[in-house]
């Protein structure tokens, strides 16, 4: 049965995030009001890494009623694995990726949203639901099949064209955007990069000697203070875990973790795991 969630409180200072998010979407033609809807659901307002604000939608409900596509996405190691050894390559992001594939009709009052000053729904795919994903990458399989694991790599919206030789780039690059262009897909300029020799893909940076971890990645664990409760030994393992490839036994070396993340086990953080740590 639809849900209508109940409706949340906001500080002014989000209002105004939320109403100038309202403008942008409607002026894009991405929704659309809605006067007579079945689902309903809250926005909300979260900080993202660069500090600004983003404004997405609640679909919880939504999502548990809807069935899960089955469509696999590319394993992220296998990707970058075929991403070494190149010349010259080019990194290109998708702008707003999901919101330019469109929603069927019959489903868009599916995605109504409620904010302070109306109602609305996607005629566009929102951030948010459960199978937006596999549906971006059944596009973009459909839409470089003839170029990925040649001249291309493509996960969701993360792209790169790779050239073993640098006097092919020119033409590879030009083969990427004669299908961009064919399928009016935009990219975001400030999350492009092009021509270089290295560069950051799905989380690791890819050099033509091979694959390196994150300084990101590294940083976020030298700068970890000791664990004070479980959530904080689990946000541990899983930076470990991102730098799996990179560490020795890693598994061995975070036994004393895991040791205390079993079921029924209170929290005590001892010297063992400090030296561990």
């Amino acid at each position: 049965m639809p849900i209508h969630q109940k409706r949340r409180k906001f500080a002014p200072e989000r209002n105004v995030i939320i109403q100038e998010e309202v403008e942008r979407l409607l002026k894009s033609g991405m929704i659309r009001e809605v006067k007579f809807l079945r689902w309903l659901a809250n926005v909300v307002v979260v900080q993202k890494k660069n500090r600004k604000w983003k404004v997405c939608v609640d679909y919880t409900d939504l999502n548990k009623a809807c069935p899960k596509d089955p469509f696999s996405l590319s394993h992220i190691d296998s990707m970058v694995d075929v991403t070494v050894g190149h010349e010259i390559l080019t990194f290109m992001d998708a702008s707003s990726g999901f919101q330019q594939i469109q929603m069927e009709p019959s489903n868009q009052e599916d995605t109504t949203f409620m904010t302070p000053t109306g109602i609305y729904c996607y005629t566009a795919m929102p951030f948010g639901l459960k199978n937006t994903g596999a549906t971006y990458q059944r596009l973009v399989n459909m839409m470089f099949k003839d170029k990925i694991g040649d001249t291309m790599e493509v996960y969701i919206d993360d792209m790169v064209v790779k050239s073993k030789k640098a006097k092919d780039h020119l033409k590879d690059l030009r083969d990427a955007f004669d299908i961009l262009d064919q399928y009016n897909m935009k990219l975001n300029p400030l999350k492009c990069h092009f021509g270089v020799g290295a560069g950051k893909f799905l989380g690791y940076m890819v050099t033509k000697r091979g694959i390196e971890a994150s300084p990101e990645q590294i940083k976020a664990i030298i700068n970890l203070k000791s664990p004070a409760n479980t959530k904080d030994v689990q946000r541990l393992t899983g930076r470990v875990a991102a730098l799996n490839r990179f560490i020795s036994r890693s598994s061995e070396k975070c036994k004393e973790f895991y040791d205390i993340l079993k079921k029924n086990k209170r929290f005590e953080w001892e010297e063992k795991h400090e030296q561990a740590l």
